[in-house]
């Protein structure tokens, strides 16, 4: 909505709309760590076979992963309130039907369900918060909200997931998302408002098979890697047959006239800097939420609740920071946060590679956790901003989809490379030790994959180093002349 001498006139319910994303957001955030609590009581309950259970995450993952460009898109063309209520009303349902799943193959087909609909929700939720948010101030603020939340929502999802199984069913770790949806559904009907590109809305059906099947590929070859390992037939070819797909659908892109992915989103190097950095972050962080939660269980014997609120003080310390970088990002741009929080990310992991069996949780994980989500806050926020930065209302959508697929991928690469580098590193401990306890040799292992993803961070913050270069006209839209129906 803007008035006549372009200055944007504010929507004035736009706080609300803030709230709805939030909700939205949340949700999705908790599902991912909820249900890898759910998954061993689910796997009894089911007669889910040890070579079967990897599907109830790697279904949400593949089909997630492989559908947010389209998705992207599909809110872009189709209306961004239109496919964020169907988002919505889509993930209520997938939900309920994972609740209810009296067969494995239901609550698998229920997760995959929960990602195609993840995969319309997310994008959608983003560019909302984008074209609804123009003044600098409020959106570095609407930004800190959606940063905070993505995040250190994970933890909250451990300490629910553990409440629910512990005390009630790990049904209701899926159960759970429906009321949400449902209520957030509902207030999107009143205070979102609807907005949409202008323009050719002709889909890019050659680029929309090559990108989903590529991504879907890429996403299994990397799920495959991480139980099978790299030099596996089925790793390589899915792996060889993603990279062919996606060179195809680059080549695509570039000739056809209304692209699913318009190269001029990747080619401003603000924006492709911190799609290629938040790919590395993914890869670098993700895992560490795994390899913890299995220290703390496995090693150090927490229940799961226990273990859930342990990782507490990164969500305290997310929420914090957060708002600390949402009032320095109008004041001193986006560079000088990103760089200085993925090397306190950094030290965090570093910190980590001291624990053994015998450390404790206060003195040892506690002060990890705390620098890491200081440092994470500081980049959460502003690399949401610069990543949408200037875009324009048309590919709103598709940018948002960007970084949603960039963090997935990164995390499913992450997750399969440091895998390898952690049962490798326990592997050679427990040969050149014979006589420790097996909890020595997982606990090295750990160790050595904490110290590559600290190295990732740094590779992410020498990206961002380089190619970040705008200042404080990051949360400033007025490039793309993004606008708000």
């Amino acid at each position: 909505m803007t008035t006549n001498n372009s200055a944007p006139v504010l929507p004035p319910d736009r706080w609300r709309t803030l709230f709805v994303i939030a909700i939205a957001q949340l949700m999705v955030v908790l599902d991912a760590s909820i249900v890898n609590i759910a998954i061993p009581s689910a796997k009894a309950d089911l007669g889910i076979t040890d070579a079967n259970q990897q599907w109830v995450v790697t279904a949400y993952t593949l089909a997630f992963g492989s559908l947010l460009l389209l998705g992207g898109r599909i809110a872009d063309f189709v209306g961004r309130k239109k496919i964020f209520i169907i988002g919505l009303l889509g993930f209520a349902a997938a939900s309920a039907l994972g609740g209810i799943a009296s067969t494995q193959e239901l609550l698998f087909a229920s997760r995959a369900l929960q990602g195609v609909f993840g995969a319309l929700l997310a994008p959608a939720a983003l560019s909302i918060v984008s074209v609804t948010f123009t003044d600098p101030k409020e959106r570095a603020r609407a930004f800190g909200v959606y940063g905070a939340i993505s995040g250190g929502g994970a933890a909250i999802g451990l300490i629910l997931g553990g409440a629910l199984t512990e005390y009630f069913s790990w049904r209701w770790c899926l159960g759970v998302n429906t009321p949400i949806a449902l209520i957030a559904g509902l207030l999107a009907f009143k205070y979102v408002h609807e907005s949409k590109a202008g323009g050719d809305h002709s889909y890019d059906l050659p680029g929309t098979l090559t990108a989903c099947a590529g991504l879907f590929a890429l996403v299994y070859g990397f799920n495959e890697a991480a139980t099978k390992g790299w030099s596996a037939n089925i790793t390589i070819a899915f792996l060889v047959i993603s990279a062919i797909l996606l060179i195809a659908f680059f080549v695509i892109e570039k000739k056809v006239k209304n692209p699913l992915m318009p190269l001029r989103v990747l080619s401003e190097r603000n924006r492709g800097g911190s799609y290629l950095g938040s790919l590395v972050v993914g890869a670098g962080l993700f895992s560490m939420f795994l390899f913890l939660g299995i220290y703390l269980q496995s090693v150090l014997g927490y229940t799961p609740l226990k273990a859930g609120f342990a990782f507490l003080p990164f969500t305290a310390g997310i929420i914090v920071f957060a708002g600390v970088a949402s009032q320095l990002l109008p004041k001193v741009g986006p560079r000088p946060l990103m760089v200085p929080g993925l090397i306190a990310a950094a030290v965090g992991l570093l910190l980590l590679t001291q624990i053994t069996p015998e450390t404790s949780y206060v003195t040892h994980v506690l002060p990890a956790l705390l620098i890491m989500s200081s440092g994470m806050a500081l980049v959460f926020i502003p690399l949401s901003s610069t990543a949408l930065h200037g875009v324009g209302n048309r590919d709103a959508g598709v940018a948002s989809a960007l970084i949603n697929t960039s963090q997935q991928v990164g995390g499913s690469l992450g997750t399969a490379l440091l895998n390898t580098v952690a049962a490798t590193a326990a592997t050679s401990y427990m040969t050149s030790n014979p006589g420790k306890l097996p909890t020595y040799g997982l606990t090295h292992g750990f160790t050595v994959a904490f110290t590559v993803s600290a190295a990732l961070l740094v590779v992410g913050a020498i990206v961002l180093a380089l190619f970040i270069n705008i200042g404080k006209e990051a949360v400033v839209e007025n490039e793309g002349g993004a606008v708000v129906h």
